[in-house]
């Protein structure tokens, strides 16, 4: 089994990806950046490690991705601060990826959201647009990376009970989606690496079983 480091390891979503992934029998890693939410990190089976990725250089977050063979994404700086958005979601984060690279890291999975890209259509006066402009770029720059990438990316968050089922592919327009079924998502995509590596992944809660869509070539 792998290796799997989660930045942003006391999110809502790391936290119900962390005992998914242990019951899988993975080894996982939890970074945070404040020390007072190790205990919630370790009891959902993680390691926390202490990390501010917003600061550390490349080699920096190298150091504490060494010996990992999955990195998982789902760090953010909550909105409300355009500078520590694109300095969280977009700038850290790209490290991350040039760091996967630097540590020997192949395998990287991007929690992004529905509706990140180039068309993302969120007009320059909203306050969504400077989020929606750094998780775009942050996305391109991990697709033109060597990484056998997965970007996910869900439709608004609910903290509905997860179902296990969702829907994805064309023609599908941006809804909502569970943490739990998010969470559930993470954990198949680094379990079917053959099938999701180098692929965009948008869903929201639907009726195909997680595994069928992800297994899908």
């Amino acid at each position: 089994m792998s290796r799997v480091i989660v930045i942003g390891g006391h999110g809502k979503v790391a936290l119900l990806t962390a005992p998914l992934l242990v019951a899988a029998g993975h080894e996982v890693r939890g970074v945070i950046r404040n020390l007072h939410h190790g205990d919630d990190v370790r009891a959902s089976g993680a390691e926390p490690v202490i990390a501010d990725v917003e600061h550390l250089s490349i080699e920096g977050i190298a150091e504490v991705m060494a010996g990992c063979d999955v990195v998982v994404w789902s760090a953010g700086a909550g909105g409300g601060n355009p500078n520590r958005t694109y300095a969280v979601d977009r700038d850290a984060a790209i490290r991350s990826m040039d760091a996967a690279d630097l540590a020997g890291i192949d395998r990287y999975v991007m929690v992004s959201y529905f509706g990140a890209g180039p068309d993302h259509g969120v007009p320059q006066d909203n306050p969504f647009f400077d989020y929606a402009s750094a998780k775009t770029t942050a996305d391109a720059h991990l697709m033109t990376t060597d990484l056998a990438w997965t970007i996910l990316r869900p439709s608004t968050l609910t903290h509905d009970e997860p179902t296990g089922r969702i829907e994805s592919g064309p023609g599908v327009v941006a809804g909502h989606v569970s943490r739990g079924n998010v969470a559930l998502v993470i954990a198949a995509v680094i379990a079917h690496p053959e099938t999701t590596s180098r692929r965009v992944i948008a869903f929201n809660d639907g009726d195909r079983p997680i595994a069928e869509v992800v297994s899908a070539p």
